[in-house]
C-alpha cells in the first residue's frame, strides 16, 4: 500500500484507502480514463503553453506544466502528488550524484483526430522499469501508481500534446536516490518523478552509423539490460568520438569479442537479410529489452515474416552487404521508432545500405505502429491507453 505523509498539505486520510489488487492496463476496452487514486494536484499560476512554439519543437528541451511526484520513505511510496514542474533541490551528499543509482524510462502519448489522448504500452514502461529498479537496488514502483501517477498527469496536461503525424508526447519517469551519505551502499530513500515534453522527430533523416570495436557498452553480469543513468554516461565518448567523424550513431559490438552486433546508442537494430528478421537476443542481459523492438517483432510475427532472435557477427553483416542479401537496417526505439540507417561504417570503411521503397518491412512496420498510436487502426494487441 501507499500512504500520504501525516501534515502534508490537503491530507486527508479517509481519501486514500487501501489499494485495491491492481489487474493491469492493458486498454482491452479502451474506455475512458478511470482513477483509483486520488491524487492531490497543485496547479502552475500561469501556464507556459502560449510562450511555444509547436511547429519547431526541439526533442527534450520544451518541459510540459506540471510532474508527478512520490518518495519512498520508511519502505513505502509516500506523499503522491502532482505539482507545478519546478527545480529540485538537493543535498551534496545526495546518493544517486555519488554512487549512480539512477534509472528511467521512456514513452509517449499521442493525440488522435478526436481529441482523444492514446499513451502506447505504458504498462511495458512499468514494467521494465521495475527490473532495472531490482537490478539497480532500487524498490519497485507499484504498477498502480506508476500508470495512475502517469494518466492523471497527461491527463492534466492534455493540451501540451502536439497535434500531427510525428509529433506527440514524451513521458519520462524516472527514479533516483535521496539518501545524504557518503559511503557506498543502496539508499533507504527515492524519489520518483513523471514530466512531459512536447516533440517532434527526433531523426529527422536516415543515420549513418559506425560498428563500435574497441569501447563496450556493455558485458555479462553487468547492468546492459537496465535502463540506468550510469549505461548512457559510459557510452558518451565514444558515441563523440563516432560523431565528430561524422557519424550519428554507434552500433555496439559485444564485450568480449567485438564480433558480434549488440544494439546501437539509443535503440535496438534490426537487419532483414534476405527477407528474414535479424536481431539481437536480450538473454544475455546486455541488450535492453526494447519496447518498440517487441512491438516491431509482434508485428512481424503476425504478417508471418520470419524472425531469428540471434547475434549477427560483424563478418556475416559485411558478407550479407556485399553480396546482396541484406535488404535494410533499421533501428527501434522510443524516441525514434523506426530509424533507417543509410551507411555503415565497419573497421574504417563505409558501406551504403540498399535504397529502400514504400514496399521495404521498415516502411510497413511504421506505418502500422504510427497508425496504432494515433488511433487510426486497429489495435489488435491492446496496446493503447485512451484518455
Amino acid at each position: 500500500m501507499w500512504k500520504r505523509s501525516p501534515g502534508s498539505q490537503d491530507f486527508n486520510p479517509a481519501q486514500y484507502p487501501k489499494i485495491i489488487p491492481f489487474t493491469g492496463y492493458s486498454a482491452s476496452d479502451t474506455k475512458k480514463m478511470k482513477t483509483s487514486l486520488a491524487i492531490p494536484v497543485k496547479k502552475i499560476a500561469k501556464s507556459k503553453l502560449p510562450e511555444i512554439n509547436f511547429s519547431n519543437l526541439a526533442f527534450g528541451k520544451v518541459i510540459s506544466d506540471h510532474m508527478f511526484v512520490a518518495d519512498y520513505v520508511n519502505g513505502e511510496w509516500t506523499d503522491l502528488r502532482i505539482e507545478p514542474y519546478a527545480s529540485l533541490q538537493l543535498d551534496p551528499a545526495n546518493a544517486a550524484l555519488h554512487y549512480g543509482q539512477s534509472i528511467f524510462e521512456g514513452m509517449k502519448a499521442y493525440k488522435n483526430e478526436k481529441g482523444e489522448i492514446l499513451i502506447f504500452r505504458g504498462d511495458a514502461n512499468a514494467r521494465r522499469m521495475n527490473e532495472s529498479a531490482a537490478r539497480m537496488c532500487m524498490p519497485e514502483i507499484p504498477e498502480e501508481i506508476f500508470m495512475e501517477g502517469l494518466l492523471q498527469l497527461v491527463d492534466l496536461d492534455r493540451n501540451w500534446v502536439p497535434t500531427g503525424k510525428g509529433s506527440s508526447l514524451y513521458i519520462r519517469p524516472f527514479m533516483f536516490a535521496m539518501d545524504n551519505y557518503i559511503g557506498v551502499k543502496p539508499s533507504d530513500t527515492y524519489k520518483f518523478i513523471i514530466f512531459t515534453c512536447p516533440v517532434g522527430a527526433y531523426y529527422s533523416k536516415p543515420v549513418n552509423v559506425k560498428v563500435e570495436t574497441k569501447w563496450t557498452r556493455a558485458t555479462e553480469g553487468g547492468t546492459g539490460a537496465a535502463k540506468t543513468a550510469g549505461n548512457y554516461a559510459a557510452s558518451l565518448y565514444p558515441a563523440l568520438q563516432a560523431q565528430k567523424a561524422g557519424y550519428d550513431q554507434l552500433l555496439w559490438t559485444d564485450g568480449k569479442s567485438h564480433s558480434k552486433i549488440e544494439e546501437s546508442g539509443t535503440m535496438n537494430v534490426m537487419f532483414d537479410i534476405n527477407g528474414t528478421l535479424v536481431t539481437a537476443p536480450t538473454h544475455t542481459g546486455t541488450i535492453l529489452k526494447g519496447i518498440t523492438r517487441d512491438s516491431v517483432l509482434q508485428l512481424a510475427k503476425d504478417w508471418g515474416k520470419p524472425v531469428e532472435e540471434r547475434f549477427l557477427t560483424v563478418s556475416e553483416l559485411v558478407e550479407a552487404i556485399e553480396n546482396g542479401t541484406l535488404k535494410e537496417a533499421f533501428g527501434t526505439g522510443t524516441a525514434a521508432t523506426i530509424a533507417h540507417i543509410a551507411k555503415i561504417n565497419i573497421e574504417g570503411k563505409d558501406y551504403t545500405m540498399p535504397s529502400k521503397g514504400p514496399e521495404a518491412f521498415s516502411h510497413k512496420v511504421l506505418a502500422e505502429l504510427d497508425g496504432i498510436k494515433y488511433g487510426e487502426i486497429e489495435d489488435p494487441h491492446h496496446w493503447i491507453v485512451k484518455i
